[in-house]
């Protein structure tokens, strides 16, 4: 008996595109099957019987497949291992890709690939009785952000490659994912065929053989423990089970030692108890094993049960964070997570009633709480409607003319600013970019109003004008709620030079309450000059109203379009100082980089309102530091925005966010960046600013 083997690994496209990413491990996956076949005390497969294919052309496969099962003998092994993108046609047909496969308009270009019925009709001619496929492939449409996916579909691999003496094994069920696995050069199936030969321990019976199904079971029993969301499948054909591909050595003693760890740890959950190390302990002197082999064996068993602790651990983590910043939250994004780990309901399960459920209740009493708030504001506005009526009735009766007092007059002062932009340039002989800053001096009108104790708060003049809202398509890393652009016209107003300070809260926190209580210290990161956080639009609606009582003037937050009127001033591109950002200008994660940009620093918590320069109408932090609040409703896209730059309300219990924070990428601080919160949400992200009316006399 003779024995060959074809081992393909597609690791690199030619022609890339969201269903054809790189598939990092394939190659290294055909590496490693080969240095376990070759080897006289494993595979036992001669060196010249093994044909490797890395990254090859469809021709070549084609070509490959029938060398292999041509002109056989009976008692002939013969292996088929791909490692490599699957992908499906319309009538669902299984495809394996070459480094040429490409896609046109969703669909297949079929000779770029080599069917599945090339393998079938080669399997079939031969005369070998025994036949190993192995497929560790993935299929179209597979593929998530950060992470390759291997999932088989709905193509019935044993109808298609059915036959005599054979074993056909695949890396997922239909419609599961099959993941590459972190911290490891090998996908996780493959990675487990590896092991069960080289170590000996899918060899389960001991005989000194690892037969087909015993490695199979060995590698779906490790691939289970590390990502239950996976199920390797195994289609035995007639005496396929049966076939032995490898040896493996007898009454070793790592052997020994490492299937009675495996039992302990299968029966403990991944955890040994007490009693369960002292029998290890005895096996091991009896064994005659080091301390430090029994370590090395142990640990490697449990490291499926580790990663799967791990990846449980990663996903609680996240809903709690993701709970505390803002609930209800996207479930779609909380399912495309569990995929992305590979995680089972079930195994999720508690933990989703853990978190979830406090969660829950506390939401349901503040939804309650706010339901009675607003039946007690209905009261009191239609109570003050009556007294309004009352009043102007009796106004009417008496025949008596009143003129409304005139506004108070602002008085504004001008002030001079530098404010910045940026230019990117082309290294030395075209290589790279690089970023310069240039600055040059402006001019605007301001007035400071007295809130006591030596604190003041800066109110900019903004002109009035007409602007084009929203991002052009071409603009990178927009979002579609972003669209459409459309022309709107903005009337003067007066905006604050810096999001509410801390010491400025403080003071307006302590006057007399309107209608919620305010927290007189509410901000995670602590500073008199650093802006105000973990507030919610209601604490921001409840400041304006009392700062307004104070003033006379009436306070409130600026409108979507006056906000982002505001922070461009008069510019067209992403940020007010031009196509991309550095931390040189603004406060956000500087380990990412946007639009030729370079990476900068990640100061992970806010900063002072007046370290960076201001935009051109003299306002500061626009870009980055925290996310401010908007006086509208939240709305999926502008389609029926209002174009004269009022507010736009609707039912949602959603409110705008604009500008980006210290925790944000780059492109989450542009002058069109549109994000929304709950109106009770809290979180260290999160602050204000406010605006008034320039109707007032000046």
């Amino acid at each position: 008996m003779a024995k060959f083997a074809l081992l393909i690994g597609v690791s690199e496209y030619d022609y890339q595109d969201e269903d054809l990413k790189p598939l990092s491990a394939a190659v290294k996956d055909v590496e490693a099957m080969q240095r376990v076949l070759v080897n006289p005390e494993m595979g036992d497969f001669a060196a010249s019987n093994i044909t490797v294919l890395k990254n090859p052309q469809p021709q070549t496969v084609r070509e490959a497949i029938f060398h292999l099962f041509f002109n056989r003998q009976k008692h002939d092994l013969l292996l088929f291992y791909f490692s490599g993108h699957g992908i499906k046609d319309e009538r669902g047909q299984l495809y394996l890709s070459t480094r040429e496969t490409k896609k046109q308009n969703s669909k297949l270009v079929t000779p770029s690939a080599v069917p599945a019925s090339v393998l079938h009709e080669n399997i079939n001619d031969s005369r070998s009785l025994q036949q190993v496929i192995i497929l560790d492939c993935c299929f179209s449409g597979a593929i998530t952000q950060g992470m390759t996916v291997k999932s088989d579909g709905t193509v019935n691999v044993q109808e298609q490659l059915g036959g005599k003496g054979r074993a056909i094994l695949t890396s997922s069920t239909s419609m599961q994912y099959a993941f590459e696995q972190e911290g490891s050069e090998l996908s996780i199936y493959t990675r487990y065929l590896v092991e069960g030969i080289e170590t000996g321990a899918a060899d389960k019976d001991t005989d000194g053989w690892i037969s087909i199904d015993e490695l199979h079971e060995y590698a779906s029993t490790k691939v289970q423990e590390t990502a239950p969301a996976m199920t390797p499948k195994f289609y035995p054909v007639e005496e396929g089970h049966k076939i032995l591909l490898a040896k493996s050595p007898k009454d070793d003693p790592k052997l020994k030692y490492r299937k009675e760890v495996e039992t302990r740890a299968k029966s403990g959950k991944g955890k040994f108890s007490i009693f369960a190390l002292e029998i290890l302990e005895s096996k091991r002197v009896d064994w005659g094993l080091s301390e430090g082999e029994a370590k090395a064996i142990r640990e490697e068993v449990l490291q499926p049960y580790r990663e799967y602790e791990r990846k449980r651990v990663r996903y609680e983590e996240a809903l709690t964070r993701a709970v505390d910043e803002e609930y209800p939250f996207n479930e779609e994004e909380l399912e495309e997570y569990q995929q992305h780990l590979g995680l089972r309901d079930e195994d999720i399960a508690s933990i989703k009633q853990r978190v979830l459920a406090p969660k829950q209740a506390e939401y349901e009493r503040q939804q309650q709480e706010l339901e009675r708030i607003r039946q007690e504001q209905e009261r009191t506005e239609y109570e003050r409607e009556q007294a309004e009526l009352k009043k102007k009735r009796e106004r009417e009766l008496s025949k008596a003319v009143s003129q409304p007092p005139s506004p108070p007059a602002i008085q504004t002062q001008p002030f001079e600013f530098d404010t910045a932009t940026i230019t990117v340039k082309s290294g030395l002989f075209g290589l790279g970019k690089n970023c310069e800053i240039n600055r040059s001096r402006k001019r605007a009108e301001f007035f400071a109003e007295n809130l006591g104790n030596g604190v003041v708060l800066e109110m900019v003049k903004i002109p009035g004008g007409k602007f084009l809202m929203g991002s052009p398509e071409n603009e990178p890393e927009r979002g579609n709620s972003e669209s459409p652009q459309h022309t709107v016209t903005v009337k003067p107003f007066f905006m604050g030079k810096f999001p509410v300070t801390q010491s400025q809260w403080a003071i307006v926190a302590a006057l007399k309450k309107v209608n919620i209580d305010l927290n007189l210290e509410p901000s995670y990161f602590k500073g008199t000059n650093r802006p105000v956080e973990q507030v919610s639009w209601d604490d921001a609606i409840e400041f304006c109203a009392r700062l307004s009582n104070k003033t006379g003037k009436t306070y409130r937050l600026p409108t979507e379009a006056e906000w982002e009127y505001a922070c461009r001033a008069g510019t067209t591109t992403p940020f007010y100082f031009g196509e991309t950002i550095t931390t040189d200008l603004a406060n956000y994660d500087g380990n990412y980089t946007y639009n030729s940009g370079s990476k900068g620093e990640y100061r992970e918590q806010t900063t002072d309102v007046e370290i960076f320069p201001p935009n051109p109408f003299g306002l500061f932090d626009m870009h980055g530091n925290i996310w401010e609040w908007c006086q509208d409703a939240w709305h999926k896209n502008y389609n029926g925005a209002p174009t004269d730059g009022s507010t736009w309300m609707s039912d949602s219990e959603k409110r705008l966010l604009c500008g980006g924070s210290w925790y944000n990428y780059p492109g989450c601080c542009r002058s069109a960046i549109r994000n929304y919160g709950a109106r009770d949400v809290r979180t260290y992200r999160v602050g204000f600013r406010v605006v008034i009316a320039a109707s007032l006399r000046t």
